[in-house]
This record gives structure tokens, C-alpha cells and sequence, in this order.
């Protein structure tokens, strides 16, 4: 395998990037200077140099220094403590803060469920999900942080078979731990179309599909 078809199937990794469009991205680097191609691999170490993941909510951010540790939504101590959104990437999450309905805390799952999957642990964080139920509700806290009680969790994913399928997963998983310390579950309402992204969709659509959760 050459070069050019090394680096094809490099850019087929990326979301929504296809055979055609992968050999485009090639070509269009060899047709570029090679100050350009030394810029961009320089800013690809440097991204991954300069980013973290937040050991909360495992959003992806910007460190000021070593020990950054939580991203500023998970520091910021206004944040709304009796929600959190389960969300499929750190784009979801970017999309639901632009719309600026949401106020409380966040989740990121890592992916979606495959429909037909028997290894699913493996494919997101259910298991550091419940983990942060656990510590985040009444049972895991101590008594003076009563009112930061967990009451509601929004399962937060795009409407498509898969996205249906991860809520399902979802539910049954937690729900016998949200049961026993009566936390609402809910789900993003029908704001947002039957086969739509998350990431892709508009502030006022956000919106609606938050106001109409249930």
C-alpha cells in the first residue's frame, strides 16, 4: 500500500467522509506547498499536545496547564446540578450550548449503540455512566449536598434507529438505579425530525425538542 492509499484510508476514518471524498482530501495536499502540509501536520501534534479530556464529563478541552483535570462546564460552580444530558459526541454538546435551553451538566457517551452488538461495553461508557449516577445521587452524596441531587437525566441522542436503540440500552441500564433514588429519565421531545443529527440541528429546534422532552 502507497503512500496515497495510506492516507485515503486515513481520511475514510473521518465522519461522513467517503472513498471519493477521502482520495480528494489526498490530492488536494499534493497540490498544496509544502508550507501548508508542514503547517497542518504541526497542528495536528500541537492539538493533541495542547487538548484534554475532562475526567467528568469526558468532553475534550483546551488545558491552560497540567493540571487541568475538568473541563470549565464541570468547574463552573453555578452549573445546574439536577440535570444531565447523555450525548453521543463533543459535537452534540457544542450544538445543545449554542442553543442555550440547557444549563445543567453533561455526559458524554463516546458513540452509539450498534443495533446488532454483543460486546457493548466496549463500544461506550456505560459503565462510567452509572458510576457518576451512582456518586451524583441522593445515596452518594452526604447531607449538606442535598441540593445538588441528581433529579433528571436527558437522553440526549439523534433520532435514527441507532439513536432509538442507544435510549433503549440506556433506560434498561440505569434504570433500576434512577428507580431507587427517584431520578427522572427522559428523552429529547419530537422538536427534532425523525432521522435528524444532533449536531446538525438548528438553536430553535434544540429547543423545542428540550422544552418537549419527556
Amino acid at each position: 500500500m502507497d503512500t496515497i492509499e495510506k492516507l485515503t484510508e486515513i481520511f475514510k476514518e473521518f465522519p461522513g467522509i467517503g472513498e471519493r471524498q477521502a482520495k480528494r482530501f489526498v490530492y488536494f495536499l499534493m497540490f498544496k506547498n509544502p508550507s501548508y502540509t508542514d503547517n497542518l501536520s504541526k497542528l495536528v501534534l500541537e492539538l493533541k499536545k495542547e487538548v484534554s479530556q475532562c475526567s467528568e464529563c469526558f468532553r475534550f478541552f483546551l488545558k491552560k496547564d497540567s493540571k487541568n483535570k475538568i473541563c470549565d462546564i464541570c468547574a463552573n460552580p453555578n452549573i445546574d446540578n439536577s440535570s444531565i444530558m447523555i450525548i453521543e459526541k463533543d459535537s452534540d454538546l457544542e450544538s445543545v450550548r449554542k442553543s442555550r435551553a440547557y444549563h445543567g451538566k453533561y455526559f458524554i457517551l463516546g458513540g452509539l449503540v450498534p443495533i446488532v452488538e454483543k460486546n457493548t461495553a466496549s463500544k461506550i461508557r456505560i459503565k462510567e455512566l452509572i458510576e457518576k449516577i451512582k456518586k451524583a445521587s441522593p445515596v452518594g452524596l452526604q447531607p449538606r449536598d442535598a441540593k445538588n441531587n441528581l433529579e433528571e437525566i436527558i437522553l440526549a441522542f439523534s433520532l435514527n434507529p441507532q439513536g432509538d436503540h442507544t435510549d433503549f440500552y440506556i433506560r434498561n441500564q440505569i434504570k433500576d438505579i434512577c428507580e431507587s433514588n427517584n431520578i427522572k429519565i427522559s428523552s429529547l421531545g419530537r422538536g427534532l425530525s425523525t432521522g435528524t443529527e444532533l449536531e446538525y440541528s438548528d438553536n430553535e429546534t434544540l429547543k423545542n425538542a428540550l422544552k418537549n422532552r419527556q
